[in-house]
């Protein structure tokens, strides 16, 4: 008697399963997986339409609703863009209605615009204990590091300290983050292949140290918010430490749950 042979997803889904777990998961799943396996290897760039549901199907050997499950899933993450009557796209920072979607200060009145962005500094040095163990490499590790400041109607609002793992974003420079006039992030796909899909965030109440109030341009002591935030590209790969003091007397910190 003929046996069945297992479709792509499952002996994927086989290959992938740790040891002493359960191989199984809905199949649904098991096709995210696979089509975030081919995103985080590039095969499909940041704005590039990803193949229909049709044709991933035929590519996955299971149904079309199975794909458009999977599909819906990656959308409601912001990993990928339907558009009516166009097709399914890579999400990407360049996108108008996603570009600040991990800036949540925003003004207490008005449209402000666009940030106005001064780099301090922007240099190659060796990771930290502490890090090297956010950003998943090794202490002594090379790791760019970028000081700037963002300001909004000419007030400077937002200190930023970022630090980027060097051997991906090599040759990263402050002529760069200073030139590009879209969102970092938006640069970080276009320059180095690398997209940001979430984040983590603490935040707690500082007061300002004599530089910071400097360069913010409030006195010494000032309350100012810190939000240290964790990003993340594809299959929960870190990618970026940033620590940013904030100015809360003309902003705040927005955040919409669900």
């Amino acid at each position: 008697m003929a046996t069945s042979q297992p479709s792509t997803a499952e002996n994927a889904a086989a290959d992938q399963a740790p040891p002493g777990t359960p191989a199984f998961s809905p199949l649904y799943q098991q096709i995210k997986g696979l089509i975030l396996q081919s995103l985080e290897a590039g095969e499909w760039k940041p704005g590039e339409a990803i193949p229909s549901e049709m044709d991933l199907a035929a590519r996955f050997r299971v149904s079309q609703g199975t794909v458009r499950k999977a599909i819906d899933e990656l959308a409601a993450e912001n990993l990928v863009v339907r558009r009516q009557g166009k097709g399914t796209f890579v999400a990407t920072h360049s996108e108008q209605h996603v570009r600040y979607r991990f800036l949540k200060l925003v003004p207490d009145s008005g449209d402000e615009g666009p940030a106005q962005r001064t780099i301090l500094d922007c240099r190659r040095l060796r990771a930290s204990a502490e890090v090297a163990r956010a950003l998943a490499v090794r202490t002594g590790d090379s790791v760019v590091q970028v000081r700037r400041v963002l300001s909004f109607g000419g007030v400077p609002t937002i200190l930023e300290d970022m630090w980027l793992p060097g051997n991906t974003f090599k040759g990263l420079t402050a002529e760069q983050l200073a030139e590009h006039q879209g969102p970092t992030y938006a640069l970080f796909e276009l320059e180095f292949g690398v997209r940001m899909v979430r984040a983590e965030e603490k935040i707690r109440a500082v007061a300002a140290d004599a530089q910071q109030a400097q360069l913010l341009e409030v006195d010494a002591g000032a309350p100012l918010l810190s939000v240290e935030r964790l990003s993340y590209t594809y299959n929960d790969v870190p990618m970026e430490l940033r620590r940013g003091l904030y100015r809360t007397d003309t902003h705040h910190y927005r955040n919409d749950l669900s």
